[in-house]
């Protein structure tokens, strides 16, 4: 696997809180060999957003920014609720 690709997937698993572990974690664990590699720098930009703020977002307490409208944001955010239909 190429270093890039590992430091995105340490990060997304190493969030700090165990809920943004399982989401963002779990999300990219699954999905890393088929990231595409034009992406990357936005996936990167979205892994330096807060866990607070992703938590929000995914729970619906607080709108998604336009900017992460459209994004990888929203393939986590179908894995958050396959996750949530368990």
């Amino acid at each position: 696997m190429d270093v890039r690709l590992k430091r995105i997937l340490y990060r997304a698993t190493h969030r700090g809180t165990k809920e943004s572990d399982a989401v963002v974690g779990g999300f990219f664990s699954e999905n890393i060999n088929t990231l595409p590699v034009d992406r990357l720098d936005e996936i990167e930009e979205l892994l330096d957003v807060a866990d607070a703020d992703l938590m929000d977002w995914f729970m619906g307490r607080q709108p998604v920014p336009k900017r992460w409208q459209g994004t990888v944001f929203d393939q986590i955010m179908a894995y958050y609720r396959d996750m949530a239909k368990i």
